[in-house]
């Protein structure tokens, strides 16, 4: 594999970069701090919601009109206040029930980076997949593009799961998809987190495998890993899902819980804000479940850490993951795991034990599945043991940052022999 003998300049890409949820954030700052601690300079350009970046690592923010916030979501922002037409764009896809924040963000970064593409050595693009980047690609700077899973599975499961006139809302709403796959196709370098994912994005987006590496996501173990000064408390659950998303199998793990709560004494602790009065909160409701309930959100890595080590299983009930960094979270935490067999979950957990796996919306199997690990402290604490051995072994970001600078060395070398006159740039 080719490799630099100097430190790399390199433009990291991110149209919005959550810290502790999402799974876009939590890549840009531990990537970011990684290859900056491999000696690389790291600057990040990003949307709202901004990253959280250790020292080391410098951000450059790329304002859109935050239209999707968390205090005031969907909400039109005074005239005064748009910028150009790029604004304009953003306002009239969110109007017409769009979703233009990769589009816009590919926009306004590739204006950004213009007149300044002499200033890297390679840009790295989190997913945003928007036409803009069609245009980074012609400066002729190396472009390497991570594509965590194909968004097609998040749109066919979430119109399977809509009623009525919101399966219209939630195709319109997805209308970006189609833009992703045909900038993928005419990428030449993207990284994926797992195989599962790889044979997705072919499948889906008609990538060539050729152009695809696999390189596992990481857990940062400064905060995630074992913590025995703190008790498991009895019949304790976690899951940190998106709560209204279907797509992340949340309604099943409840009805499971409720199924539970008329047999044990449990509590589940679901890391995510669900929207008041939302399907998830409705639920909750009818399944008399706000006595074993609690929702919690904005946890910092040592909250959430410390949540995770206080539980006897984390749950993780997806229907579908490209990966699954709160999976890895877990393992690195020795609590015991229980996870859907879909996606690149089975990948993630492995074949030597180091988790349960249940079939995807299968409530009675996710239940049962749950009681016989509750009752059984010997296998909970076997499987915590063969989880964290498992994470040493396996998922750690600086082997992350190491992989993704060997395929910024590849991706620089082929790019320079496809067209020789650009390694001057």
């Amino acid at each position: 594999m080719p490799h630099h003998d100097h430190p790399l300049r390199i433009a990291l890409l991110s149209y919005r970069s959550k810290p502790h949820c999402g799974g876009q954030g939590v890549y840009v700052r531990h990537l970011s701090r990684e290859l900056a601690a491999l000696g690389h300079h790291v600057r990040v350009f990003s949307g709202q919601p901004y990253p959280e970046l250790d020292e080391g690592v410098e951000l450059e923010t790329v304002p859109s009109l935050d239209l999707y916030n968390d205090e005031a979501p969907f909400t039109t922002p005074p005239l005064r206040q748009w910028r150009d037409w790029i604004d304009a764009l953003e306002v009239g896809t969110m109007w017409t029930a769009g979703f233009p924040e990769p589009l816009t963000f590919s926009l306004r970064v590739l204006r950004a980076l213009r007149s300044r593409h002499g200033e890297f050595d390679v840009i790295h693009d989190n997913q945003t997949l928007g036409y803009g980047l069609l245009g980074v690609q012609r400066f002729g700077v190396p472009l390497v593009t991570t594509i965590h899973h194909p968004i097609t599975v998040d749109r066919r499961i979430e119109i399977k799961e809509a009623q009525g006139w919101m399966k219209l809302s939630k195709r319109r709403w997805y209308s970006f998809v189609g833009m992703q796959g045909r900038v993928a196709r005419r990428l030449h370098s993207i990284l994926v987190p797992s195989h599962a994912s790889a044979d997705d994005i072919v499948r889906e987006f008609g990538v060539r495998r050729s152009s695809i590496d696999v390189v596992p996501l990481g857990v940062d173990t400064r905060f995630f890993h074992p913590r025995p000064d703190i008790p498991r408390l009895p019949g304790h659950i976690v899951c940190v899902a998106s709560a209204d998303s279907p797509l992340k199998g949340v309604a099943t793990l409840l009805r499971a819980a409720a199924k539970l709560a008329t047999e044990r004494r449990i509590s589940l602790t679901i890391v995510s804000k669900p929207r008041p009065d939302g399907p998830v909160e409705r639920l909750v409701d009818e399944l008399c479940l706000r006595e074993h309930v609690t929702f919690r959100n904005g946890l910092d890595d040592t909250e959430l850490a410390h949540l995770l080590a206080s539980a006897e299983i984390a749950v993780v009930p997806s229907f579908y993951e490209g990966f699954s960094l709160p999976a890895v979270e877990a393992m690195a935490c020795a609590t015991p795991l229980i996870a859907s067999r879909a996606g690149a979950l089975p990948e993630v957990v492995g074949d030597s034990g180091a988790g349960r796996l249940v079939s995807p919306g299968d409530v009675a199997e996710l239940a049962a599945t749950i009681a016989a690990l509750l009752d059984d402290e010997k296998e909970r604490t076997r499987l915590g043991e063969a989880a964290w051995t498992r994470v040493r072994e396996r998922f750690s970001w600086r082997a992350v940052a190491a992989a993704t600078a060997q395929r910024y060395a590849a991706t620089i070398a082929t790019t320079h022999h496809r067209s020789p006159s650009l390694s001057s740039l």
